[in-house]
């Protein structure tokens, strides 16, 4: 399956054909949809067909394979079937916000460079959380750098490595619970010019300007070491 998404993570729309349907969704031939992965929901939107149907998507997840993606039709959605050409769109709104938030949380974890114990990236808010023993996080702090590497607008661009220069490179991983995206051979990383660089699948903005200032609004303990930074769009 072409996943245009990993490519232009700005594409809203594209052509395509159903391969299959089941329970579990709709799998087509190429998609822009992102599916549920690495903290990131999925995408929202529709496919529409030839002849004017219009199939609302109210989740996308991951299917058979490394790049396999399921579209979840919504429950009153109107049946389609194999072979069926459609256009795929998404939610272009809710999605950028995703990707605002998806690399900002990369800032944050650069601003406090923790192994992170587990985050989650929404289009409004988003929080990670660290493995910081005794630490005191000052809120007004984070917000003060996040918000000055945010406006300097570093460029923000992907590249990819083999799974073997990953495993001599394990200083790059900085998550504990999640596992970078793997099985195709290579992975996929994003760097965030002079400030990031880490593996990752997400949709991310192509410069950190266009991220909007934002707000650590709360910080909490979760466990003896464990602390939980969230954030939210200003």
């Amino acid at each position: 399956m072409e996943r245009i998404f990993r490519e232009d993570a700005y594409a809203p729309t594209c052509a395509a054909t159903v391969v299959s349907v089941d329970e579990r969704g709709i799998q087509l031939d190429r998609t822009v949809f992102y599916p549920t992965g690495g903290g990131q929901p999925g995408d929202r939107g529709t496919l529409t067909t030839t002849d004017g149907t219009t199939v609302p998507i109210v989740n996308a997840i991951k299917g058979d394979g490394p790049d396999g993606v399921l579209h979840v039709p919504a429950e009153d959605a109107p049946p389609i079937s194999a072979d069926t050409r459609v256009t795929a769109e998404i939610d272009w709104k809710r999605r950028h916000r995703l990707m605002r938030m998806h690399t900002c949380m990369h800032l944050l974890s650069a601003i406090l460079p923790y192994p992170v114990t587990g985050g989650q990236v929404g289009d409004e808010k988003g929080r990670l959380d660290f493995d910081i023993p005794e630490a005191d996080l000052d809120k007004e702090q984070i917000t003060a750098e996040l918000n000055r590497l945010i406006e300097e607008d570093h460029p923000v661009s992907s590249e990819w490595i083999t799974d073997e220069e990953l495993d001599a490179r394990p200083d790059l991983v900085k998550t504990m619970a999640v596992k970078p995206p793997r099985g195709s051979g290579r992975v996929r990383l994003i760097r965030i010019e002079g400030q990031d660089l880490q593996p990752c699948g997400g949709t991310h903005v192509r410069r950190t300007g266009e991220i909007g200032r934002v707000l650590a609004d709360r910080i909490q303990s979760k466990g003896k070491q464990n602390r939980r930074v969230s954030l939210s769009f200003v």
